[in-house]
């Protein structure tokens, strides 16, 4: 593993799955342009609509976001992970399904979300993503790669389960990935500080790629795509309009904070 510069996608996903994909190209496009060797595109990234249009389109939206992700890969030359699609399991329900690409288009990981958001929020927005949605029943796997080191997979509400993230550095991960589409109300409380601490206590790289803006109705994302260092320290910020936060992911640093913070070493609880 050598330094690389690593891209966090934000995007204001519609229910357009074409005009969506057209939006995370454009995005790709630019990382590479920046020199990016890794893209990470946020959850709901091909589609973010009715719960309905999407359990009714859902074979349609996984065929078009895994073609999209491995051709993306391919023709760019560049690791992509998309944060997270409809993949359908039965009549009714999908999983939430992220998946890693390497640069030649193979797939390095899949990760079916297994924390869904029920939440009823003072905003007036109700999630009920079990209605939709089956729960993974499989911890997240790290992938391993010479280039990028090993990367850790998760999905947006996963981040507020830290036993989740203490299971993919207990596997040797180096960077976790929390691809999102965080609420604007939540999103202002607790987006970052659950970041920082998953960074800081597993001594890892995070790069969260997230949604923003106003999606459809009064659905509305936070934003603020970041890549944080092991330390804590925020390295960018994609702020609230669409684009990308692009960061260094320096192995020499990871190395240097771990032997000064040896917390993974002093664990007791395992």
């Amino acid at each position: 593993m050598k330094p690389y510069l690593a891209a966090a996608v934000q995007m204001t996903s519609v229910p357009d799955l074409d005009a969506n994909l057209v939006q995370a190209e454009d995005a790709i496009d630019f990382a590479v342009r920046q020199g990016a060797e890794l893209v990470c595109l946020p959850e709901n990234f091909s589609f973010l609509g009715e719960e309905s249009e999407k359990i009714a389109r859902s074979q349609e939206i996984a065929s078009k976001s895994q073609t999209f992700l491995k051709t993306m890969a391919q023709r760019y030359q560049v690791a992509i992970l998309g944060g997270g699609f409809p993949v359908p399991v039965d009549d009714q329900h999908v999983a939430n399904t992220a998946l890693l690409y390497d640069r030649n288009g193979i797939e390095l990981a899949r990760y079916e979300k297994v924390h869904l958001f029920d939440v009823n929020l003072p905003d007036g927005n109700t999630y009920k993503e079990s209605n939709t949605v089956r729960a993974g029943s499989d911890l997240p796997s790290v992938a391993h790669s010479e280039i990028l080191g090993n990367l850790g997979l998760s999905v947006c509400y996963d981040v507020r389960f830290p036993e989740l993230y203490r299971h993919l550095s207990q596997q040797g991960a180096d960077v976790l990935f929390v691809p999102a589409a965080f609420t604007a109300f939540t999103g202002k409380d607790h987006w970052q500080v659950l970041l920082q601490a998953r960074a800081i206590e597993n001594t890892c790289y995070v790069i969260a790629p997230a949604q923003t803006g106003c999606h459809y109705g009064i659905r509305r994302s936070h934003g603020h795509a970041v890549i944080i260092d092991p330390w804590g320290n925020i390295l960018a910020d994609a702020g609230t309009m669409p684009g990308i936060a692009i960061a260094e992911i320096d192995p020499d640093r990871l190395a240097s904070v771990r032997k000064q913070m040896p917390s993974l070493q002093h664990r007791i609880f395992v």
